[in-house]
């Protein structure tokens, strides 16, 4: 634990920041992940396969490939 903190030391110093100003910014960027992951386990819970597959497939019609397109 202890090395671990002077690799934190020496990150805020190479960032040119204070610590504790670089575990805040490390916290709140975890809990902006975790709100990001929810939010889109949400989302996914909402969704329909069927209806997506009926919008994509109408979606190709009429429309030729374009450059870039390919898979």
């Amino acid at each position: 634990m202890l090395a671990q903190g002077f690799r934190a030391c020496r990150l805020a110093g190479a960032e040119g920041v204070a610590l504790n100003q670089l575990i805040n910014v490390a916290v709140a960027e975890k809990l902006s992940a975790l709100r990001t992951e929810d939010y889109f386990r949400g989302r996914a819970g909402q969704g329909n396969v069927a209806r997506a597959k009926r919008i994509l497939k109408r979606a190709r019609r009429g429309n030729a490939p374009v450059a870039g397109d390919e898979m």
